[in-house]
């Protein structure tokens, strides 16, 4: 148990220490306006890299399923300029669809 509560600690540590690098770094500086361009690009690209993931990546393979017409279908109608609730409903159905045949 012992073991576990270090790596805790530890954990905890290095956590602050990476968040406070940051601020400490830049000493109330401003960012260059380069730099602000691409941490607002930052969530985005993480997000997709997520999505890309958990959709073709089964443990170590690459598998195209039932989530990948899932997907392509939430694209098709983000690209369509469907509302929310929409995309998220095709994507549903066309996965639940797909999983069912």
């Amino acid at each position: 148990m012992t073991e576990l509560w270090i790596a805790i600690a530890a954990m905890t540590v290095i956590s602050f220490v990476i968040k406070a690098a940051g601020p400490v770094a830049l000493a109330g500086r401003e960012l260059p306006r380069a730099a602000e361009r691409l941490i607002a690009l930052l969530p985005a690209a993480l997000l997709t890299a997520l999505v890309v993931v958990q959709t073709f990546a089964d443990e170590t393979e690459l598998v195209a399923d039932a989530r990948a017409g899932g997907v392509a279908v939430a694209i098709l109608a983000v690209a369509l300029r469907a509302s929310m609730l929409i995309v998220l409903l095709a994507a549903a159905l066309t996965t639940a669809g797909l999983r069912a045949l």
